[in-house]
């Protein structure tokens, strides 16, 4: 979602480094002309598939981008227009020192693809140059939206399921890798990659240990306002995990040096 953020496309150029060939070998085929030798009909046969599974993600991450954009005409509060926003952040999952001087809130979707690029190409900047530093803690919440990915519930579910045998920011990483596999036994079978005992983690998972958890990170970002994902809320760091009053907030799978100015601007007002 949000500027910077487009979908997949697929150009002419892509779509001609395997149409002609694909297109000459079908009809040698089914004219009875001599095989292809250098496409045999089953790498043929693998190639189709892989293609309209390509097209079909295309397709579902076009849908989502109209659906979000539709979503922007009741946007979330504008940075200025955050003094009625208060954001729990106890008991949630966070990396960096509770003393940090500003904490990020993050809500996010495990099968949104802008939150993949984001936990891919930019959270890990962020942690290296400010959580590490001790001067940002970084606060995950739940916000899977059901309209659009009806099966990321479970997803969250299993994070906190890895997080109760101490694995969470392990299985966040893993979930984002690959996200639209979310059965019972994949993600057992990721537990079980993670060291986790795998009949623990699925007796969390069957249970919906964590269900109730993830509908309340949905409903605090309803509260919030937030209308899509990922969606970022800074503030300053208030004492014993009490809720936070947010200053900046930045939408949307932005750059690096969204960031950096938030945080830095933060960080200049409070010294």
């Amino acid at each position: 979602m949000g500027r910077g953020a487009p979908g997949r496309s697929v150009n002419a150029s892509t779509t001609s480094g395997w149409l002609l060939p694909a297109v000459l070998a079908i009809a040698l085929l089914v004219g009875g002309g001599a095989p292809v030798a250098a496409q045999p009909v089953e790498d043929l046969r693998k190639e189709i598939e892989a293609l309209k599974q390509d097209q079909a993600a295309i397709r579902k991450e076009i849908a989502e981008i109209k659906a979000l954009l539709r979503g922007r005409g009741a946007a979330a509060p504008s940075s200025g227009g955050l003094s009625d926003v208060r954001l729990a952040v106890q008991g949630a999952p966070a990396l960096g020192q509770d003393s940090a001087r500003v904490t990020i809130v993050e809500f996010s979707d495990y099968q949104c693809p802008f939150c993949r690029r984001h936990s891919s190409d930019v959270f890990p900047e962020i942690v290296k140059d400010y959580v590490k530093t001790g001067k940002v803690r970084y606060v995950f919440r739940d916000f899977p939206i059901a309209s659009l990915h009806p099966q990321a519930h479970r997803l969250h579910e299993a994070a906190h399921c890895a997080g109760d045998q101490g694995r969470y920011w392990q299985m966040h990483e893993r979930l984002f890798e690959e996200s639209q596999r979310s059965d019972t036994k994949d993600l057992v079978a990721r537990a079980r990659a993670l060291g986790l005992d795998g009949p623990r983690f699925e007796r969390c998972l069957a249970g919906g240990v964590h269900a109730t958890r993830v509908r309340q990170g949905v409903a605090d970002a309803e509260k919030a306002r937030v209308r899509g994902t990922p969606s970022f809320f800074l503030g300053f760091t208030e004492r014993d995990g009490a809720p936070i009053q947010p200053q900046r907030l930045v939408v949307g799978a932005q750059p690096y040096e969204a960031f950096k100015q938030a945080i830095d601007g933060l960080l200049a007002e409070r010294p």
